[in-house]
């Protein structure tokens, strides 16, 4: 009996299939389970990452893409926050802030103006401002367009330019109220206040150098928001302020502003005097480190920077040989010539090389056999004779030959012979290394500006890594008396020098004592910071006063470098020095002191590049400063 098979038993798909599958060698069989496993793990990945994205953008993209939607209903327009002003210790305003316009593009309005291209306002803006345009147009293409619509394309534009602008009735282009940064003193100040620029991204100003740079996140401040609301035909509705701005916070420098003045003005004379025009000038607080003031000429126009139409101006400050930005006083590096000597004595002390009254005879020069070749020893020079010297007349004198045997030592008696004994051991490189180190030379001071530099420490393995040559006597003997490869910066100098007129504390020296907020509140108090990891000498107290009476006596001895300082009104103690640079074709002469010597008030730094006398020229300009500050500030009260 043949079964009748019902209609649901059969399917019309099945049959063709089966009846085309005849044809060819296969078996049918049900997909497996691996294959809807990796399916719905396709299905898995691809709903999570769009659910990621969804909730990436409504939450942490949310205030983005909500300002964009709230910009086709209104416009907002920045409100530039006042930027903190700059103070001396006495309350003399060293960076201000002066009303101006500026000039910014927002990118929603350009692109929902289809009237404006971006290159045809572009042009416009170029023509109007001066501005090359291809400047311009790299200032859209470095924005940030997902942090902000707006660009401040110019700054400070001259109210000339303002009217012709409002004139083209540009919708994507506004003028708003904005500042400019004046600075009273100019150049006097230029590398302690630095200046502003507009930012990378073109929202807002930042600091570029100085203060201005270091301290930009208080100064700056927070912008504000004006909203104009708008119909469906974009026009005015209602305006109202959404945020206030919030000015930046002042900072009260250290600085003493006259003194900055005098200063300045002293060293630029006597720098065109002599026809020269670079120099460092500084001078700090011994007892905390304070900066009082702080000179690197040549100098230049920090409003320059600052002030619309200038560009020429600004491109001749950026192209000047002499380079005026550079800040000689922080970021130079020189040889500090005899300047280094005191440091040199102090450690021969703590090292029992020599007692301070162990003489060494200066004969003006001192030659040591050639091993390689005999017939022609090398030749070491005192500037003079000085006949006998123990360690303060040396330091007075400025004795060389002292100085190479304390350092390098003497191998054999006949050389420089000494009244006490037959030969010096010296101290070495390493050790001279070691005390470098002790008193922050080879490193930074960590003062409150950018771009402070950290010198450079010659040594035995470095030198022949560096030079594939092995460290000689003579490397050392050049290195003890400031030569050779050692190289400081004029602050790293003057603050080891304050630091033997305190009686061996190093202070980290320090621009802003305070920072006080727009409600007079408090926010930062630099106390002095003494850097203790550094200077821990066994017997430092008695060996320090040997140096201290050398320095004295270099002031107040007929014989002595500074005598010219002696008639001071007040006892000042002090080291000259003058390294020869460029093959010995050129000297930079220094000169590093403090005083009262009893009570150090202020030290002081004089360096004069290129001087044509060696130290003779800094001397005076040092004696002038310190009778100045002797006058207006120890003798009477401010």
């Amino acid at each position: 009996m043949v079964k009748k098979l019902k209609q649901s038993d059969l399917d019309f798909d099945e049959v063709v299939f089966d009846d085309f599958a005849r044809g060819f060698d296969s078996l049918e069989q049900p997909l497996s389970k691996r294959a809807f496993i990796l399916v719905a793990v396709l299905a898995f990945l691809v709903s999570f990452i769009a659910l990621g994205r969804v909730f990436y953008l409504n939450v942490f993209k949310k205030n983005f893409y909500q300002s964009r939607a709230d910009s086709n209903v209104h416009k907002e327009i920045n409100l530039m926050a006042n930027r903190g002003i700059i103070v001396d210790r006495f309350g003399d305003v060293l960076a201000e802030n002066a009303p101006a316009f500026s000039v910014s593009l927002n990118i929603n309005e350009l692109v929902k103006d289809k009237s404006d291209s971006l290159a045809g306002v572009l042009k416009t803006l170029s023509e109007v401002l001066s501005i090359d345009e291809q400047l311009l147009f790299r200032a859209v293409d470095d924005a940030d367009l997902e942090k902000t619509s707006s660009i401040i394309i110019d700054r400070n534009i001259a109210t000339e330019e303002a009217i012709a602008l409002k004139g083209l009735e540009l919708p994507a282009v506004e003028i708003i109220d904005d500042y400019t940064r004046k600075y009273p003193s100019g150049s006097a100040f230029a590398h302690i206040t630095g200046y502003t620029g507009m930012a990378d991204q073109g929202s807002g100003i930042v600091g570029k150098s100085g203060l201005e740079a270091y301290y930009d996140d208080w100064l700056k401040g927070v912008d504000g928001k004006r909203i104009i609301y708008r119909d469906a035909r974009a026009r005015p509705l209602e305006e109202k302020a959404a945020e206030e701005p919030r000015s930046g916070y002042r900072l009260e420098t250290t600085i003493d502003a006259e003194l900055q003045n005098y200063f300045y003005n002293r060293l630029k004379t006597a720098l065109e005097f002599l026809g020269r025009d670079s120099g460092v000038g500084i001078a700090l607080n011994p007892q905390n480190g304070e900066i009082l003031s702080l000179i690197s000429l040549p100098s230049f126009d920090n409003n320059i920077f600052v002030a619309g139409g200038l560009n020429d101006q600004r491109k001749k400050i950026l192209a000047a040989a002499n380079k005026p930005l550079f800040n000689r006083a922080i970021s130079g590096v020189y040889n500090p010539g005899s300047a280094i000597k005191p440091l040199v004595a102090l450690a021969a002390l703590e090292e029992n090389i020599v007692d301070a009254t162990d003489q060494i005879y200066s004969s003006g020069s001192l030659e040591i056999p050639n091993p390689y070749d005999p017939e022609k020893p090398s030749r070491f020079l005192d500037w003079k004779a000085h006949g006998w010297v123990d360690l303060y007349s040396a330091l007075a004198r400025s004795s060389n030959i002292y100085f190479y045997a304390v350092g390098g030592g003497l191998p054999r008696a006949d050389l420089a012979p000494t009244r006490d004994f037959n030969s010096i051991k010296g101290l070495g490189i390493d050790k001279l290394r070691h005390y470098w180190e002790k008193f922050v030379f080879g490193l930074k001071t960590g003062i409150d500006l950018p771009a402070e530099n950290s010198g450079f420490l010659p040594g035995a393995e470095e030198k022949e890594k560096r030079t594939g040559q092995i460290w000689r006597i003579g490397d050392t003997y050049n290195v003890s008396i400031g030569q050779g490869d050692i190289l400081v910066t004029p602050l790293q100098l003057l603050n080891f020098t304050a630091s033997i007129g305190n009686g061996g504390k190093i202070y980290r020296p320090f621009l802003v004592k305070r920072v006080i907020d727009p409600n007079q509140k408090l926010i930062k108090q630099t106390e002095a910071e003494e850097l203790t990891n550094y200077v821990d000498l066994d017997d430092l107290d008695g060996d320090i006063k040997e140096v201290q009476r050398g320095l004295e006596d270099a002031v107040g001895e007929p014989y002595g470098t500074a005598y010219t300082l002696s008639d001071l009104s007040f006892k000042t103690a002090g080291k000259t020095g003058s390294a020869q640079v460029a093959d010995n074709t050129r000297t930079n002469a220094f000169f590093v002191g403090y005083g009262p010597t009893d009570n150090p008030q202020i030290a002081i730094l004089v360096l004069i590049e290129n001087a044509r006398e060696g130290s003779l020229n800094a001397v005076p300009i040092a004696r002038d400063v310190f009778e100045w500050y002797y006058d207006n500030r120890l003798a009477t009260s401010r």
